[in-house]
């Protein structure tokens, strides 16, 4: 195992960690304990890794987290209450790559010489962040946008989706393994980094 990947491995802990435990805190907040009774509401980064997805974030640099199971039936609202659930993960992400940024910023503003590693640590977590945010909002199963997805659609079309969620899933490995997610999402979050390292810190990640 190289350096950069022994690197990597807290900084994605991190990010899937904050990215499932929102999901649970937000559905537990709107009326659902179904994650909190599973042991889901916790930072414990065990109870949220999904083997395929973690794998695929260390060598393809896209995946997932285990789902936290909801039960949108205890929602007052349950489609209005997916919607929320779904977006909690990636909003928690963004929010954490905003943070890092600013963090690395006010290093630099006040010249404390950053250990190398911890740098690139730093760089790894804004890049899992910033990637895990915006891979989610794909509208494929089991990424978060498929459940803002089905809060959007009409109640007819849920029968559909839930019928081929197998498939879709399926589908959302190939296109990982067939490395389409770094060339179809790769722009999409260099671009998004870049941004934040423009806007925060006044430079460019190559």
């Amino acid at each position: 195992m190289n350096q950069d990947l022994l690197i990597s491995l807290p900084a994605i802990l991190i990010a899937i960690v904050c990215h499932e435990y929102a999901h649970g805190y937000v559905a537990y907040k709107l009326g659902d304990d179904t994650a909190k009774n599973e042991g889901r509401l916790t930072l414990n980064p065990i109870k949220h890794i999904d083997p395929v997805g973690f794998l695929s974030m260390l060598f393809f640099k896209f995946g997932w987290a285990k789902a936290v199971p909801v039960n949108a039936a205890n929602f007052k609202n349950p489609k209005k209450g997916m919607f929320y659930v779904g977006l909690a993960g990636p909003l928690t992400n963004f929010i954490i790559a905003f943070l890092t940024a600013v963090i690395i910023r006010i290093l630099e503003n006040y010249s404390i010489q950053l250990n190398e590693y911890l740098y690139i640590f730093l760089i790894f977590l804004l890049y899992y962040n910033v990637m895990l945010g915006i891979f989610n909002l794909i509208p494929l199963p089991p990424l978060d946008g498929s459940k803002v997805l089905i809060s959007l659609l009409p109640n007819k079309w849920n029968y559909y989706f839930y019928k081929y969620e197998r498939y879709l899933y399926i589908l959302t490995v190939i296109f990982i393994m067939s490395n389409g997610a770094s060339k179809v999402m790769g722009p999409f979050v260099n671009a998004m980094m870049n941004f934040l390292v423009r806007f925060i810190l006044g430079g460019q990640i190559s």
